[in-house]
């Protein structure tokens, strides 16, 4: 199953596809009901039979990928002579009905710092199709052990243990990720702050903090920092949902996973789409 192992390794490339299936076959037809292909952007994997039929399918395809259609698609086709054929004449004589189903580049996002909230956090995201990237500078905080709750994710999760210089995973992230900062160390939250606001490519920067906070942070990042206020806008603070009430942990992580995926329905916060590289750092 050709298609199959196209499905993954475009996960894994965090590319995206459409997945082709047969779904109805009357009268004769070059495949049976339940046959399947994958297209990506540049490549096609296994076949539904060739001929027009699959060429007018993968062109499809193609339009889905680059109009980046999320909802499935299907069409039905005639194999006769007298059928319009833009691809060459199919006359198999029966008639075949397609689906093309998209297979979207899952979200990304980035917890920098792995306390309470932060492991709570990564629980509730860890129910979700995305990649999850944990960073932490802390010795064990990414350990096994630590990280056990997670081991039956939905998510595919990407701990980052960095003894020091945190921001440095920023370069490693997918272009499009959502970056949390909530470290122990508030000098650590500016530092991850500045360096996500000059890396090309990322998704929103969340920070969680009061309102002082993220005025003596804004400060230094306009007046020492030299970062334009346009720029630094890009900053959602503080995260979460405040109406909730509570101040344990899991309370003030539920309210961030709900922001952060009401934020992702509302459509992409950056120019560079999902899938489309790694975020770059720019300079200062």
């Amino acid at each position: 199953m050709r298609w199959l192992r196209a499905a993954v390794d475009l996960r894994d490339r965090r590319e995206p596809g459409v997945l082709i299936t047969v779904t109805a076959v009357r009268g004769h037809a070059p495949r049976e009901a339940g046959a399947k292909m994958v297209v990506g952007r540049t490549r096609t994997w296994d076949t539904i039979g060739g001929g027009n039929l699959e060429a007018v399918a993968v062109e499809r395809a193609r339009e889905m990928l680059e109009d980046r259609c999320a909802r499935p698609e299907t069409f039905t086709t005639s194999l006769s002579e007298k059928a319009p054929s833009p691809h060459g004449v199919q006359c198999c004589g029966g008639e075949v009905t397609v689906l093309l189903e998209p297979l979207p580049v899952p979200p990304a996002v980035a917890i920098f710092g792995m306390g309470h909230v932060g492991h709570e956090l990564a629980r509730i995201l860890a129910r979700h199709d995305l990649d999850l990237h944990l960073v932490d500078t802390r010795p064990g905080r990414l350990d096994p052990e630590r990280l056990a709750p997670l081991a039956d994710a939905d998510a595919r999760v990407h701990p980052h243990p960095v003894p020091v210089l945190p921001e440095l995973v920023l370069g490693e992230l997918p272009a499009g990720t959502q970056v949390l900062v909530m470290t122990h160390d508030h000098a650590e939250d500016a530092a991850v702050v500045d360096a996500a606001l000059r890396t090309e490519g990322l998704g929103t920067i969340g920070l969680i903090g009061s309102a002082t906070k993220w005025a003596r942070l804004r400060r230094r990042l306009v007046v020492e920092g030299g970062l334009a206020e346009e720029v630094v806008d890009r900053v959602v603070t503080p995260v979460g949902m405040p109406g909730l009430g509570g101040r344990d942990p899991a309370t003030i992580a539920l309210g961030v996973a709900a922001d952060l995926l009401l934020r992702s329905a509302a459509g992409p916060s950056t120019a560079v789409a999902p899938g489309e590289g790694r975020a770059t750092a720019a300079g200062p």
